[in-house]
């Protein structure tokens, strides 16, 4: 049997978007469609569906949006929309408007971001409600106003230039590198919304930069797009684990490419925004000192709205627990004090690790617990494991002429039951931990 729809797609036939429908069924984003406005907000009512892919073809159309976002409140509706109808579109209505169907892969690559971007929405919310709560309101997440950065990676093509320029039009400050060692140069010297990859005749520059910024704490949310030079140069689907935020072929219009990139460099600049926001609290005496991840107790606080909401949004939540392997480095280290001297910059790698919509909270001395709203089980496991994977490649100072030494996790993930509390689905997590191995 088949897992549950994702997907909810909106078209008065398969003309247009049926081949991209196949393709996302055939990745695993299980699609359900719909041949009209009134069928397509049953059908919302029936599944709790992430997205909307929308035929722009179909009569009121753009009128429908709202209807069709109203319908999920208070669940966020991402809605991707398709057709060279949706350009005439007031800016903003569908949070991403493409002239053709694009690749099964790099529409499953989009979806996702627009889907995280929802939820991350919705967690502002649920947190703002929980600090209140307990005396302590977050400070508005302001969104800096300067203009967005922009890195453009590669050498110079007529069709890279003329994404430059683009994104130059509509207000991106655009700084270019060559190669991938002035990349890394211009990444660790200043903050960047989004990178732009030039995949040219060979992808290996641009492939290299992404791993890299996926293996460093500071840079693994930046937004990085693939621009390649046609439709047909690589396996598209390769690009899922590669950290890719979305793919685009030179033959798309210049314009459509850097509205997409913007739109990835403004989400990312919300996101710091959000993040900034949560980071003010630390000190207030409701997250923990050390690492300013959150107390037992405001764990415990939020993690009961959390849940309550993924009730009311129809959405999975698992909780992660991830413990300090007792190895014999660690045990070495414990004795000279050095793990304690480590263990709040393994909190702050924790904090950084994580999407915006996790919580991380510190439960003990050396025992991390995660939140992760509209997450099953198996991802989540595969979250924190990589989490643990990340900070088990970091090594700690051990002191004068001692190698320094490295920390792994033992990782227990649970997923949170109809009717289940959250106090026994952390305890269910708790009891999962597994050893490494």
């Amino acid at each position: 049997m088949g897992s549950d729809p994702r997907i909810l797609v909106v078209a008065p036939d398969d003309d247009l978007v049926g081949p991209l429908c196949q393709g996302l069924d055939a990745l695993g984003w299980r699609t359900v469609t719909a041949r009209s406005l009134a069928g397509a907000i049953q059908t919302l009512i029936d599944w709790p569906l992430e997205a909307v892919l929308l035929d722009a073809r179909l009569p009121d159309a753009a009128d429908g949006v709202d209807a069709l976002r109203q319908t999920v409140s208070p669940r966020r509706l991402p809605i991707l929309a398709i057709g060279v109808e949706a350009a005439g579109w007031a800016p903003g209505l569908a949070d991403i408007v493409m002239s053709n169907p694009p690749h099964a892969a790099q529409a499953a690559l989009r979806l996702e971001n627009l889907i995280r971007s929802a939820i991350a929405e919705e967690e502002v919310s649920l947190r703002e409600a929980t600090f209140a709560a307990r005396g302590q309101p977050l400070p508005l997440a302001e969104t800096d106003a300067s203009p967005l950065r922009v890195l453009a990676a590669g050498k110079p093509d007529r069709h890279f230039l003329a994404l430059s320029n683009a994104l130059t039009e509509r207000g991106c400050e655009v700084v270019a590198a060559p190669t991938p060692y002035t990349a890394f140069d211009y990444l660790h010297e200043k903050p960047f919304d989004a990178a732009v990859l030039w995949g040219a005749e060979d992808h290996t520059p641009a492939l290299s930069i992404a791993s890299g910024m996926k293996r460093n704490t500071r840079l693994y949310h930046i937004p990085a797009v693939l621009y390649l030079r046609g439709a047909g140069e690589i396996n598209l689907a390769e690009l899922y684990n590669r950290g890719f935020a979305d793919v685009a072929a030179a033959d798309t219009p210049e314009d459509e490419t850097a509205e997409r990139i913007t739109a990835l460099a403004r989400a990312h600049r919300r996101h710091v925004a959000i993040r900034k926001a949560l980071e003010s609290a630390r000190g207030s005496g409701l997250t923990d000192p050390a690492t300013g991840l959150f107390t037992p107790q405001l764990f415990a606080s939020h993690l009961g709205r959390v849940a309550e909401g993924a009730r009311l949004r129809r959405r999975p939540l698992s909780v992660a627990v991830l413990r300090v392997s007792e190895t014999e480095a660690v045990i070495e280290a414990r004795k000279g004090g050095w793990l304690d001297r480590a263990l709040p910059q393994i909190g702050a790698m924790v904090s950084r690790l994580i999407r915006t919509e996790d919580t991380a909270a510190r439960l003990s001395a050396d025992v991390f617990a995660l939140a992760l709203p509209a997450t099953h089980g198996p991802p989540a496991r595969i979250a924190a494991d990589r989490i643990a994977a990340v900070i088990g490649c970091t090594a700690f100072d051990a002191g004068t002429d001692r190698s320094p030494f490295v920390v792994e996790f033992e990782v227990g993930v649970a997923e949170i039951a109809p009717g289940e509390s959250p106090a026994a689905v952390l305890e269910r997590a708790s009891n999962d931990v597994r050893s490494p191995g």
